[in-house]
Parts: structure tokens; sequence; C-alpha cells
């Protein structure tokens, strides 16, 4: 009895002293319903269909526990808001890419592309086997998200533009829709990077309010009908080789979960993650035969001596992101790490099959 009593007296003082209480577990029969903000338009194919797909998969797997509802962007928040509304909890949980919040954790950015860097395949693997996840989730933890993987773009394409690139002299003065560490790299080559949301692009391109966007790669640019403001449509996306996008929780509300819907919760963003990539890989060609042959679009490779020079630059923009801080050295220090070795590996497995495949 003393011992009990001294128990209780214990756990009151450590409340008293401000001590953080244990999230209560939800019971097994309880219907939690949980938001879902988005930096995409509603429904849009594979990045909104995908945030659909995560949503739909929690709520069947735990056969209604977790209820998902998914709102697109600007629907509940603007699209560039998802980190901040689910930090706070406005929602549960959010679909994005990190390099969205740049203007937050600049050394984000690592989870989500670096130029000339990792491609999906690559990415996934650090993430998961590479310690990058960890790392991940240590960068959120001071802002009470929890991140995970929940989709992967594959190599993008370079973009639309408005006027010919047949030099690198030719971006300069470019003003382009390009987030993250590519749009300092086109800064640095004498361009104008633009930060918009996706349902900005189309119009935006159309009244020359910018000159060239990025966005994904044939099957969402077909979509968004970005052939009718753009003429020419320009490869390799060197900027984006291998995109992470993100499903975010709100650490608070995943650690109120019982052992069995957190799995649930992790393995639905595993396997959204890798259902992306895959329709993108299976989707792609055949929207860019569409482009080409039906709305002649002008398909061009960007100039050697372009990509030459925006690889230079892109070394320069990344190792002064990795000096930036402590977290963003040590992120990069894992990242670098796992890309020597992984490119070794491939050296002499996937780049030697594509060579000899012809």
């Amino acid at each position: 009895m003393k011992r009990r009593d001294f128990i209780k007296k214990a756990g009151i003082s450590g409340l008293a002293a401000g001590a953080v209480a244990a999230p209560a577990i939800v019971k097994a029969d309880t219907k939690l319903k949980w938001k879902m903000v988005t930096t995409w338009p509603k429904n849009f194919p594979v990045l909104g269909t995908g945030a659909n797909l995560l949503a739909e998969s929690i709520t069947e797997m735990t056969d209604g526990r977790i209820n998902v509802k998914v709102y697109g962007a600007g629907e509940l928040v603007p699209a560039f808001e998802v980190f901040d509304a689910v930090s706070r909890g406005t929602a549960e949980m959010g679909h994005g890419a990190a390099y969205y919040w740049k203007g937050k954790i600049e050394e984000a950015q690592f989870f989500s592309t670096v130029p000339f860097g990792l491609n999906s395949q690559e990415m996934t693997a650090w993430l998961y086997h590479g310690g990058g996840m960890e790392l991940w989730e240590e960068t959120y933890a001071p802002f009470g998200v929890l991140p995970a993987a929940g989709g992967n773009t594959t190599v993008q394409m370079a973009g639309w533009f408005n006027r010919e690139i047949n030099s690198v002299e030719d971006l300069n003065g470019l003003k382009m829709r390009i987030p993250g560490l590519g749009g300092e790299v086109l800064k640095r080559a004498g361009g104008t990077p633009v930060n918009l949301p996706g349902g900005e692009l189309f119009t935006s391109l159309k009244t020359g309010a910018i000159d060239a966007t990025e966005w994904i790669g044939p099957y969402n640019d077909l979509a968004f009908g970005l052939y009718k403001a753009a003429k020419y449509y320009y490869y390799p996306g060197w900027h984006e080789p291998g995109t992470t996008l993100e499903a975010i929780i709100n650490k608070k509300a995943f650690d109120g979960l019982s052992k069995d819907l957190q799995s649930i919760v992790r393995n639905a963003c595993k396997m959204v993650n890798q259902e992306m990539s895959t329709e993108y890989t299976a989707k792609n060609n055949a929207a860019l035969v569409t482009l080409v042959n039906d709305h002649k679009v002008d398909l061009r490779k960007l100039p050697d001596n372009a990509i030459a020079k925006l690889k230079v630059l892109s070394e320069d923009v990344v190792s002064e992101l990795a000096g930036k801080n402590k977290a963003a050295k040590k992120i990069y220090a894992s990242y670098d790490k796992f890309r020597k070795q992984v490119m070794a590996w491939h050296e002499i497995s996937e780049k030697i099959y594509f060579n000899v495949r012809g």
C-alpha cells in the first residue's frame, strides 16, 4: 500500500512539474474522423488520386476505425499551408512535397529531391534502408509532424517554354515556375524562379506572367493542358530526378492510435508511395505520344552546354545548403554517402543494362 501511495504521489508531482502525459490510446471500437489536406487540385490525376487512394486505403484497412476525408488545395487551407495545418492539428494528415516548406525548414528539401541526385528507386532505398527516414522524422519532430514517403514522380520533364533554349545564355532573364533547389539553380543561371501551386500554372503561362514552367511529366502535363499555353517541351528533368511526395501526420494524433492502427497508416503510405511511381511509369509515354502526335508539341532536349552549366551550379547550391547548419550537414552526409554507394552499384547493374538493352 505504501508503494502504491508513493507511485500515485510521484505521478501527481510529475504532472505538476510540467511532465507531458502519454496520449490516450483509442479504444478498439472507437471511430475516428481524420482530415487530409493536400497541395494538389482535388482529384488531379496521380497526385490528387494518390492522396485519395491513401485515404481510402486507411479507411478500408482499419474497417472504418479511421475515416479519412481528403481536401484539395484551397478547400480547407491554401496549398502551401498544408504543413502548418498538420502541425497545429487543423488536419490530422497532409499530402505534399517537402520542398514546399523550405522557408520554414530549409534542409527539408533533401527529403523531396536534389538536382542531378537520386532517382525514385534510389530515393526510396535511402529513406527506408539508408537512414533517411530517421533523419526526416528527426527534422520534423520539433513541429509535431511525422513524415512518410507518400509517392514519387519518377524522373520529370525539364518543362514547358515559350522561348527556345539553344544555349545556357537563353536561361538568362527567364521567369519560370520551378520550386526547391532547382529554383535556386535557375536563379544562379540568370533566371527568375517563381513558386506557384499547380492550379495556377496554366493561366500564368498562358497570360505571360511566366515564360516557362515545370510541372511533372507527360501524364500530368497533358491533364493540365499545358500544351495549349507553351510551344516547346524540354527534357530531361535535371532538377527533379525522382521527387518524393510526402504524407505527413500530426504526431499527437498518430501517438493516440493503437499499434495496429499505426502499422496500417505507415504501410498504407508505403503502398501509395510505390503505386504512384508505377502509375507514372505506366502512363507517361502514352501521354507523350498524344502530346507529340495529336497536339504537335515541339519536343526537345536541353542543349548539352546548358545541362553542363546547370550541373555545376547544382553542386554549388547543394554544397551551400549542406553547410547551412548542423542538421543540414548531417542529412547531406547521409544522402551523399548513400548516393555514392548506389551509383557504384548502378554502374554495373541498371546503367549497363539500359545500355546493352538498347
